[in-house]
């Protein structure tokens, strides 16, 4: 079963996120949760087994200057036990039909180079690689 996410979920979803190689806390997740769940520019889609959360996508608009108005997928993550069940692909059409009904032309999806896998599946959803880029960041001292 494919759902919006809620509040309740952020446990599971936190928890999701660590099988990605991103930890998180339940707390943090919920807030960032609350802050996203309102957004029309923002939906979060979880899948459910056996009453249990095991996956989860988060779709949104991104607005750049230089491009324009897309959706991307921002993250997607199936629970280890359930990979190869098709949640996966469920998620993302979920995501697709979102982009649609945001009036958006485009979903682009980033996946890091080590994720050969991931590429894969991204490719058989139809997805094509437009670039390969490097990620900078700056974080500002606490």
């Amino acid at each position: 079963m494919i759902r919006k996410a809620e509040l309740g979920d952020a446990e599971a979803l936190a928890a999701l996120s660590g099988q990605l190689g991103y930890p998180a806390a339940a707390v943090p997740m919920r807030e960032r949760l609350a802050l996203i769940l309102p957004s029309a520019d923002h939906a979060v889609f979880v899948a459910e087994a056996q009453g249990r959360v095991v996956a989860w996508t988060h779709v949104l608009k991104v607005l750049h200057l230089e491009s324009g108005l897309y959706a991307e997928i921002a993250g997607l993550v199936v629970d280890e036990a359930h990979r190869g069940d098709g949640l996966g692909a469920q998620l993302v059409r979920r995501a697709v039909d979102w982009t649609r009904s945001q009036g958006l032309a485009v979903l682009q999806v980033r996946s890091r180079a080590e994720r050969l896998r991931t590429h894969q599946f991204y490719l058989r959803l139809g997805f094509a690689q437009t670039k390969v880029q490097h990620l900078f960041e700056l974080r500002q001292p606490d």
